[in-house]
């Protein structure tokens, strides 16, 4: 079956999402795990250090101002991370789906030079989590913490990160079995929400660190 934007979306409908092996590897398979890994948008826990750093730190935040190059940024090996899963093909069809109007970008700017940043499909009131990447201490923290705020603003009532890894368990990252996750994310499908780019109605970040400070 070819790949296509709308079979992507209805996948991502049906609580499943696409990988590949590496970034060398044309093929594409489905992954829908028995443990889904999500972050409580009421829960998110912001470390203290890096509360100071969303206050007072050197990062610009924008948002679907350079989509392509933030997956292509995520696409990159590194050091810590020698294998990635965006291919060619992946990489094709997000930009798509961004053309769209339904993946976005979140992303951190450090004079005028892209540093850092995160994507993922919104569809309902329900926001995938794809992947980041960072070239910067924080960068892709900064852009996490600039997420969940929007998502709060604009509506939405699930953030799906896919997995849990130690760095995410730190924000309060959970893992759910499918059936639960599965009855979240119909609840999240009938609910109405709309991506900002912008924080439109007061300051959402506060609101997230104030949060994140009461339950530290």
């Amino acid at each position: 079956m070819k790949l296509s934007p709308d079979l992507l979306l209805r996948a991502y409908a049906a609580g499943i999402f696409p990988m590949a092996e590496s970034a060398d590897d044309p093929e594409i398979f489905w992954v829908d795990p028995e443990r889904r890994g999500i972050l409580p948008l009421d829960g998110c826990h912001v470390p203290h250090k890096l509360r100071r750093t969303v206050r007072h730190g050197p990062f610009e935040v924008r948002c679907n101002s350079a989509f392509q190059a933030v997956v292509r940024g995520c696409a990159e090996a590194t050091p810590d991370r020698p294998e990635t899963w965006i291919n060619g093909e992946i990489l094709k069809l997000y930009v798509e789906l961004h053309a769209r109007g339904r993946a976005h970008s979140v992303e951190t700017w450090l004079d005028g030079e892209l540093v850092g940043g995160l994507y993922g499909v919104a569809l309902g009131g329900a926001f995938f989590g794809e992947s980041m990447f960072s070239r910067a201490t924080d960068a892709s923290k900064f852009a996490l913490v600039h997420l969940v705020a929007r998502l709060i603003e604009s509506g939405f009532v699930l953030l799906d990160t896919q997995f849990t890894t130690p760095h995410l368990e730190r924000f309060g990252v959970v893992e759910i079995p499918r059936a639960e996750y599965q009855r979240r994310l119909a609840k999240a499908l009938g609910t109405r929400a709309a991506f900002q780019p912008g924080l439109v109605g007061g300051d959402a970040v506060s609101i997230v660190l104030q949060s994140s400070s009461q339950t530290s």
